[in-house]
């Protein structure tokens, strides 16, 4: 049976307004994650809204991280991993024996945590992706090049330069780089792991600023360590201890109100 593709999710035009009360994007149903016999993750079932940011926080080792590939099924990737539940993206099941995993991953881009551009030109790195879908046409490829970097707020910094080593741009600067590279095949969601910890502040408020623009037309979905970063740029937390999702809510009420204990003692700094 032919692989099926993931269809294409169709965007809510007032979906970045938090009162709305669509359909989620993304509906993560019990989801339990064993690395052999060890439970990574406890019956995880929470539902995350298009066109916002959402943040998984938690102390290390809570699952939070692990959770986030599980959408776009990075965990595949790794030996021994067993996972019960599942996950729907716009109604569609990702862990069907249909889907198309490249094709998946397309549509669920992908930031880490540490800045990975290729050892190609600025250039090539942003075309990468393009050129794998069968762009060739080099003006096409050039003004979609030119609007991602404008998108990741490189492009002033970089456009007399393009065919440069993308290792000699500061860490800042191949981290946006990254999120040029994963925005230029247009994907609807963008996964990013602790995208700005290994930043000065400086480059961190840059990659903040970045992603309250890049949520006017994508999903974001960000795993941070930083209590300050969360409360600043998510619209939804998620609250996670030892592979159990303790808490979600809007972050508003997550830092302020929120209804467990061990929410409260964490985001005060009682523990973590």
């Amino acid at each position: 049976m032919p692989e099926a593709t993931l269809p294409r999710i169709a965007v809510n035009e007032r979906a970045a307004d938090t009162g709305n009360a669509g359909s989620p994007l993304i509906e993560i149903n019990n989801l339990s994650l064993h690395y052999g016999p060890a439970r990574a993750l406890k019956d995880i079932s929470v539902s995350i809204r298009e066109r916002v940011v959402t943040a998984f926080i938690g102390p290390s080792g809570c699952g939070k991280s692990t959770l986030l590939r599980c959408l776009n099924r990075m965990n595949d990737l790794i030996d021994g991993v067993r996972i019960e539940g599942g996950v729907k993206i716009g109604g569609h099941d990702i862990y069907g024996p249909d889907v198309d995993v490249i094709e998946l991953r397309k549509r669920v881009g992908m930031v880490f945590q540490k800045s990975n551009p290729f050892p190609k030109s600025i250039y090539d790195n942003v075309a990468y992706g393009l050129r794998l879908q069968g762009v060739k046409n080099k003006s096409e490829l050039d003004a979609a090049i030119e609007q991602s970097l404008r998108n990741a707020a490189l492009w002033d910094e970089v456009k007399d330069r393009l065919h440069a080593s993308a290792l000699g741009l500061s860490g800042g600067q191949q981290q946006r780089l990254c999120i040029a590279r994963a925005i230029a095949i247009k994907p609807e969601i963008i996964l990013m792991d602790e995208p700005a910890s290994a930043l000065d502040p400086l480059a961190t408020t840059r990659i903040e600023d970045l992603i309250l623009e890049l949520k006017k037309d994508f999903t974001i979905v960000i795993v941070t360590h930083n209590m300050q970063q969360a409360a600043r740029m998510s619209d939804y937390t998620a609250f996670f201890y030892i592979g159990e999702l303790v808490e979600f809510d809007t972050t508003n009420k997550i830092f302020t109100n929120p209804a467990q204990k061990r929410t409260e003692d964490y985001v005060t700094g009682r523990f973590g």
